[in-house]
């Protein structure tokens, strides 16, 4: 027997509280990392660093860097926002965040490329009486300040939950599953796998294999894929767990390259990428989970702001508690919403998180009318 699942709530339901108390609460990149300023109004500018881990994933540079820089923007026009990206190496996040604490940043917004020698980063940033933010992904066992990101856990049982459905109105019962999931340095990663096995269990589905996808690569998610198919067999199962849309693109590349059909098995998402809905559209991934991120990127702006400034944060903004190991740190953790072919339209495309026109290319012009796309 498959669980009862729950509707899935409304874009307009599920965003409306972090919207609205984001309405209350009012440069370039390269190893080095780059800046961007404005002129100040208050006179009262500070250094923020925004430490993000990977560029494969292209919400990093396309989502999250913009977002938090437009919002420290909007909330200290004098503010220097230090930017670098590790692209997916630990030991170059190390020396980034070395070089944002001797140019003065203030504050640092940390995505860690891996979550457990990331400790040694924020240790270092504490010598110097510097706080530090952990963004998306919760470092272990260190001091943080504060952590603002989503619920991966119910990510994982949103994905599950959304293919059970899809396999149970398509007849399948007791489904055998592919996992490919994230990667083992991610904080992220065993929480969505852990939060999609409950709901296979409970649901009485089969995980036939299962494999931890280093840097979340595509390439790797793509051999996975083979190895599955060949170890499995083309009839042997009946649905692909994959964890985000990357690494989806990869897994339903191997099957096509063996002969299958991907939309027969039901491939799910993460991260909303524009391929990743193209593909929902033309019928050959079943879901992927919208994380908000220009909620995630402007409430951690909220709280770097006036850390750096030397001010209070407000107080609320973090109501929640994350046990990291060290400690209960303060959290603001953001609601997801599953999105399918019958939702693009009210989802992503309606917030502004994706352009209809970036979608729609003359591929997918069909599949986008077809679903209500302007």
């Amino acid at each position: 027997m498959f669980p009862k699942l729950h509707p899935r709530l409304t874009a307009g339901v599920l965003l409306a509280t972090s919207l609205a108390a984001l309405a209350a609460g009012c440069g370039s990149n390269d190893d080095k990392g780059s800046s961007s300023t404005g002129a100040s109004s208050s006179g009262k500018g500070a250094k923020i660093a925004l430490l993000l881990p990977e560029n494969k994933t292209a919400r990093y540079e396309n989502q999250d860097k913009p977002f938090f820089e437009a919002k420290v923007k909007e909330l200290c026009p004098g503010c220097q926002v230090i930017y670098s990206n590790a692209t997916q190496d630990a030991a170059k996040q190390q020396q980034q965040a070395e070089a944002a604490l001797t140019q003065g940043a203030k504050v640092l917004v940390l995505d860690a490329v891996d979550v457990a020698s990331a400790g040694a980063i924020v240790t270092r940033a504490k010598q110097q009486h510097v706080p530090v933010l952990s963004y998306g992904r919760l470092v272990a066992n260190a001091p943080l300040d504060y952590y603002v990101s989503i619920d991966p856990y119910k990510v994982g049982q949103q994905q599950a939950q959304e293919q059970l459905k899809a396999l149970q109105a398509a007849g399948k019962s007791n489904p055998r599953i592919i996992m490919i999931n994230g990667s083992p340095t991610d904080s992220n990663s065993a929480p969505y796998k852990k939060g999609a096995e409950s709901v296979y269990k409970e649901g009485g589905a089969t995980i036939v294999k299962s494999y931890d996808t280093p840097d979340w690569s595509p390439d790797k998610a793509q051999q996975e894929m083979e190895q599955a198919i060949t170890s499995v067999g083309k009839g042997k199962f009946d649905a692909v767990y994959v964890a985000n849309d990357g690494m989806a693109g990869g897994a339903i590349a191997a099957m096509k390259s063996a002969g299958l059909k991907p939309g027969q098995f039901f491939v799910t998402g993460q991260d909303a990428e524009v391929t990743g809905v193209q593909r929902i559209l033309a019928g050959e991934q079943l879901e992927t989970v919208y994380q908000p991120l220009k909620i995630i990127a402007s409430k951690s702006a909220e709280i770097a702001v006036p850390l750096a400034q030397g001010k209070p944060v407000p107080s609320g903004i973090a109501p929640d508690k994350t046990d990291n190991g060290a400690g209960q740190v303060p959290s603001v953790l953001v609601p997801t919403l599953s999105v399918d072919k019958s939702n693009v339209n009210d989802t992503v495309v309606k917030d502004g998180f994706l352009k209809s026109s970036d979608i729609c290319t003359k591929s997918y012009r069909s599949a986008c009318q077809e679903a209500g796309i302007q």
